[in-house]
This record gives structure tokens, C-alpha cells and sequence, in this order.
């Protein structure tokens, strides 16, 4: 069995159970406390009891701690996946955008994410799906705009001839015939 390895001599039980008073991130709290026992000579099978955790994350823990002090014990978040595109490959791409597609060249009057895609594909040989495409894109500050379909022949005249709009007089006496009383409109 190997020998466990030893925690930092700066520190002592004590000291790490008053800076489990005042730390306000409760996993910390936990480690803080479970090493303390370990500075007051507990094994460290009771460290693990206290933080309801194994011996092998008590030993990262002790790890962690040697590294970084109370600081280290506090939940990193994971660095996740590197992204796919570079600042320069991002700015080319802002430029494509900004530009704006020509239509005898680029075949499209206005730019999908299926042609950015297919473009970042051409001049990078990085394959992106058109979600990750959209999400790059919302990193840049660009927002997905669509204009609102309208029929090529409507006129502002035509729509308001078409309107039925019914005298106010007129209804109020049809109302008032059909059903004995008189209908009263907000003005």
C-alpha cells in the first residue's frame, strides 16, 4: 500500500474549519471539513465518511489543495470542447457576412447558414452543422432576420377599399332592429 500523501503544513484543522464558517460555496465547505479531520490525525477513510465520497477523491482533494490552498477545493467549471473556428477563421467569416453574397458569383441572393456552412467548408476544411453555423454567428453579435412576406401586388388603397367598415349610425339602428335595443361603440 502506498504511503498517503502529506497535506500542506500552513494549515491546520483549526484554520480550515473557521474558513468553513465563512466560505458561502457548500462543496467547499464540505472539503474544507473533511480534510480538517485529516490535519487532526482521523484516518482518512473518516475524510471520506464526512464528505460521502471515496478515498480516491479524498486524495484529489488533498492533491487540489496542495496546489492551490482552500481556493482549490472550490468547483471549476469544465473547459468543455475547444472551439472548431479560430479568431481569424471567426473574422473572415464576419467579413463573408458583412459583405453580403454577389449572386452571379456566390449563386444566392441572401446568405443561409446551409451556404456559410458549405463556405467555412470550402475555404477552411472545417465541417460545421448549420446549429453550431447559427451559434457562431450569435457569438458575432448577428441575429437571424426574416422579412416579413408580402404579396407583390398589395397597395395601401386596395386594402382600405376592401375594408367593410360599417357606419356607426347605420349598425346601431340594425342592431337596434334585429334585437329592440340600441348598440352603443366607444368613441
Amino acid at each position: 500500500m502506498a504511503a498517503p500523501i502529506l497535506l500542506r503544513d500552513d494549515f491546520d484543522g483549526p484554520t480550515l474549519r473557521r474558513l468553513a464558517t465563512v466560505c458561502t460555496d457548500a462543496n467547499q465547505t464540505r472539503r474544507l471539513l473533511a480534510l480538517a479531520v485529516v490535519y487532526d490525525g482521523g484516518r482518512r477513510s473518516a475524510a471520506a465518511e464526512l464528505g460521502g465520497v471515496t478515498l480516491q477523491i479524498v486524495r484529489d482533494w488533498v492533491l487540489r489543495f496542495n496546489a492551490d490552498g482552500p481556493d482549490g477545493l472550490i468547483d471549476r467549471k469544465a473547459p468543455g470542447r475547444a472551439p472548431k473556428l479560430d479568431a481569424k477563421q471567426r473574422q473572415a467569416l464576419a467579413d463573408r457576412v458583412e459583405r453580403g453574397p454577389i449572386p452571379a458569383v456566390d449563386g444566392v441572393v441572401r446568405w443561409r447558414l446551409k451556404d456559410l456552412a458549405q463556405w467555412i467548408f470550402e475555404e477552411f476544411s472545417i465541417s460545421l452543422d448549420e446549429t453550431t453555423v447559427s451559434r457562431e454567428l450569435k457569438s458575432l453579435g448577428y441575429a437571424r432576420l426574416s422579412a416579413r412576406p408580402r404579396h407583390y401586388a398589395q397597395s395601401g388603397p386596395a386594402m382600405e377599399a376592401f375594408k367593410n367598415v360599417w357606419p356607426a349610425p347605420l349598425a346601431s339602428r340594425l342592431h337596434q332592429a334585429l334585437f329592440g335595443r340600441a348598440q352603443t361603440y366607444p368613441a
